[in-house]
């Protein structure tokens, strides 16, 4: 899903229970292919975000805020404080799930004027860029209760650089997935741009195998390093899933974190 400026970084199947680990489906946790830890999802669901250390860049944090009643249409947004001025400053984005495109005006940034005071996060720009869109929200019919479910949850926090694959199962329904996230970096330095795509398979219980191409990789992005799934989110009504993606900037103070989604209808 393509960005069109470097500040927003780009985003039921029945209400179900899952799990991460079919061998072992009491444990909490699953180690993907590639290292880090998956948070295992059951009953209620757990959202847990850890921090990645002492970062001395502008890191973002990832805010679900739900799809519309119909599961076609999604919301998110991303916070921060900006590392050289204190300012907190939020983007908040519709997405059209079927075309995995932001629909017409869904993209929105705000910038506060003043800058944070010690122990703020930031999170007062979100709330007043939420409320200053409820027009936007309602003529998407966007639920901010409908918030989908969480199939995968990336607790890892080492750079992927060289991309990574991961694991995931729907146990009510019995059904496996595998996403294998491949980059391609061009240039360096100032020059840097990069892209990335995401090869999905999906393996039912009779052991069906359908195979899905995720993500935009004609969009170059600058200055992005790397890429991560950070997490998997099943749409409500509508046969989807939602690719939450951190991205890895280098920026004038170190490296910044932003987020981007995108969608494909199984």
């Amino acid at each position: 899903m393509e960005e069109a400026f470097m500040r927003e970084h780009t985003g039921s199947l029945r209400r179900r229970r899952i799990g991460m680990n079919e061998t072992h489906p009491v444990g909490p946790y699953r180690r993907p292919s590639r290292g880090g830890w998956a948070l295992r999802m059951g009953g209620i669901a757990l959202f847990c975000f850890v921090g990645s250390g002492v970062w001395a860049g502008d890191m973002a944090s990832f805010v679900d805020l739900g799809f519309s009643t119909d599961g076609k249409t999604y919301m998110f947004a991303q916070y921060g404080v900006q590392e050289k001025t204190l300012q907190p400053w939020a983007d908040l984005f519709v997405v059209d799930v079927g075309k995995n495109a932001f629909v017409n005006g869904g993209r929105v940034s705000l910038v506060h004027d003043s800058p944070v005071k010690v122990g703020q996060d930031g999170s007062g720009a979100l709330y007043r860029i939420i409320s200053r869109n409820t027009a936007l929200a309602d003529r998407y019919g966007i639920n901010y209760l409908s918030l989908g479910h969480a199939l995968y949850l990336s607790l890892n926090d080492t750079d992927p650089a060289a991309g990574e694959t991961i694991e995931f199962r729907d146990f009510e329904l019995e059904i496996s997935y595998q996403a294998k996230l491949i980059p391609t970096l061009e240039g360096s330095g100032k020059d840097l741009k990069s892209s990335f795509v995401i090869n999905l398979e999906r393996t039912r219980k009779d052991r069906s195998q359908m195979l899905y191409t995720v993500g935009t990789p004609q969009v170059k992005r600058p200055l992005i390093s790397s890429y991560r799934i950070k997490k998997v989110i099943a749409a409500p009504q509508y046969q989807s899933l939602i690719f939450v993606i951190e991205m890895r900037r280098q920026g004038e103070e170190g490296v910044d974190i932003r987020y981007m989604v995108e969608a494909v209808v199984l």
